[in-house]
């Protein structure tokens, strides 16, 4: 009984994850595609405060993180970005009544330009008594698209403005769209930021990599008993590594320490289909005709997730 008892135990410590959530727009039916209602938010921080769920802050996460502990299932972020007025004018008061912590990723040149749907720094300094503050790039391009150069200025630039406005370095970053590659990732860790956020399906464990955690997008009325349900899949992805010139994928090749055999495969248009796990390595030279300029490459395991994105530059 007791060596039952400890192997649940085990399980359970094994797939400990947390949740990182990301919004965009609060109450503003113009923008459906980002937006969600105020009543639908409000259910979800009562789902979260009646369902044993800590909200916690990104800092909090960074310093478990840090020391590799184990990560509570009941763990979870909450994250804005691009600084939309109408976190500040509607979903702030829903925040601070639940006394819920956040982290604000802020597009730094909307701020710095007062583009008029976008808080000014003003508003961003007095929200930071709520929550944390983090940067979301300078003018929120496609960072793929950019030269390497491009995508150095444009981090130096952020880097210098969030500095200067709020009297402090960015800890943080969250990728523009949640889009990038091997070289916008290099060029964008070099900055010395402490995690870098994606936005990709998947949870965030003690094996994450702080430079690429996964966020999932939360829009319109979601099923978020099952975003909760969504586990880490630890996995190393050889290939692919950027989008195909010709638009076709031919070449998968990923690395997951799972003593599972089976799995399944999504590509961006199509449907899910069964893979097989050879020695924990799924490969394949199918060829796959890409629908999408922007393609996430997804293999699950159970409710384990691991994925990828490639952008047509």
């Amino acid at each position: 009984m007791r060596q039952a008892l400890l192997l649940a135990l085990l399980s359970l410590t094994a797939w400990a994850d947390a949740h990182l959530f990301v919004y965009h727009r609060f109450g503003d039916e113009k923008h459906a595609s980002t937006n969600i209602s105020l009543d639908i938010l409000k259910k979800q921080f009562d789902y979260f405060k009646n369902n044993n769920y800590e909200v916690v802050s990104l800092a909090k996460l960074n310093k478990a993180l840090k020391s590799r502990q184990n990560i509570p299932d009941n763990w979870v972020v909450l994250c804005i970005d691009d600084a939309y007025k109408s976190f500040y004018e509607n979903g702030l008061e829903l925040f601070k009544e639940y006394k819920f912590p956040f982290v604000l990723f802020v597009y730094i040149e909307a701020a710095d330009k007062g583009y008029h749907d976008f808080m000014n720094w003003k508003q961003i300094r007095e929200t930071e008594k709520y929550g944390e503050i983090a940067l979301h790039s300078y003018g929120h391009k496609h960072m793929v698209s950019l030269s390497t150069e491009a995508v150095n200025n444009d981090t130096k630039k952020a880097f210098a403005s969030f500095e200067k406005n709020l009297g402090y370095k960015p800890k943080y970053y969250a990728y523009p769209y949640g889009e990038f590659d091997e070289n916008v990732k290099k060029e964008i860790s070099s900055y010395g930021f402490e995690l870098i956020l994606n936005q990709n399906v998947g949870a965030v464990s003690k094996k994450s990599p702080p430079d690429d955690l996964d966020r999932i997008a939360l829009t319109g009325d979601v099923n978020l008993k099952h975003k909760l349900r969504i586990k880490y899949l630890e996995a190393l992805w050889h290939s692919p590594k950027s989008y195909p010139n010709n638009g076709k994928l031919n070449d998968i090749h990923v690395t997951i320490p799972t003593s599972s055999k089976k799995a399944e495969l999504y590509i961006s248009g199509g449907k899910w289909e069964p893979i097989t796990l050879k020695d924990g390595v799924f490969k394949s030279d199918k060829t796959y005709l890409l629908k999408l300029k922007r393609t996430r490459v997804i293999i699950k395991s159970g409710n384990a997730f691991t994925s990828k994105i490639i952008v047509k530059k």
